[in-house]
């Protein structure tokens, strides 16, 4: 007697990369919130910049510069993260055969993160140096720098060098095809991240740096400026966008200017 026929489903088993990338995400939110309301949130905020919540001593030297780095870390995780979404998604697709693809989606990733922690060791230095000419009294007018950076990061939404880096965000596709060829395939998966995570770093770096400077780590600033750039590199719309943020943060820097003239 013929046994009944089974169905048997032949579609490749959904992966679990989207889903892990999400809660690595989710985690990193949740730690930076926990972060913030702990004790030792201050270090967090700009190098140690929230100096009146540490203790005497703490304000200087090496843990503060790497908690700094740290929180960095988990700040690109949380807000530039999903933003790699759709390259992430593809890279996938193009490995799936490959017995280590999990090393070569973790490579790639790590790459990427890593273009952005040697941004935060820039903005590092270049904080530290505003801190000590403001400490300094060489300008001793902290709103000047404020103002500059908010002048600074609109004039750049209006830049070509803004849109050359965006455009290869927004076009992950053809960025692998130039990149991936498979043969040293480790070493290429550790450099497409690294690479894509400089066109990225190349777009948002003003936003973040102007995060850093006037906003430290205020999770609702993080949030917006997370969903702002989000938009700029997935959304078909995302390039609409630039030219408006820009109005408003040159806006910003010109009331802050003017404000403090006549005051």
């Amino acid at each position: 007697m013929p046994g009944i026929p089974v169905a048997i489903d032949t579609r490749p088993p959904r992966s679990i990369v989207l889903p892990v990338l999400g809660s690595i995400v989710v985690l990193a939110w949740i730690a930076l919130w926990w972060l913030e309301q702990s004790p030792y949130g201050w270090l967090f905020h700009r190098h140690g910049g929230g100096a009146e919540h540490a203790h005497p001593g703490q304000t200087s030297g090496w843990l503060p510069a790497g908690a700094f780095l740290v929180g960095w870390l988990l700040m690109t995780v949380a807000m530039m993260l999903p933003t790699t979404v759709p390259l992430v998604s593809l890279f996938r697709r193009m490995i799936t055969q490959r017995a280590h693809a999990a090393l070569l989606l973790g490579l790639l990733l790590a790459g990427y993160l890593a273009a952005w922690l040697a941004f935060g060791v820039a903005a590092l230095g270049l904080l530290w140096g505003i801190d000590q000419a403001l400490a300094s009294s060489l300008f001793p007018q902290a709103w000047i720098w404020g103002a500059g950076l908010f002048l600074i990061a609109g004039a750049f939404q209006f830049s070509t060098l803004k849109y050359a880096c965006l455009d290869k965000c927004r076009s992950p596709l053809g960025f692998l095809q130039s990149h991936w060829h498979g043969r040293k395939d480790r070493t290429e998966a550790l450099n497409i991240g690294w690479r894509h995570g400089v066109f990225c770093v190349g777009c948002c770096w003003a936003l973040m740096l102007l995060m850093f400077a006037v906003g430290t780590t205020s999770l609702s600033w993080m949030l917006l400026l997370a969903l702002v750039m989000a938009i700029e590199k997935n959304a078909t719309w995302g390039q609409r966008l630039s030219h408006p943020l820009g109005v408003i943060l040159l806006s910003a820097g010109v009331g802050i200017g003017l404000y403090n003239l006549t005051i």
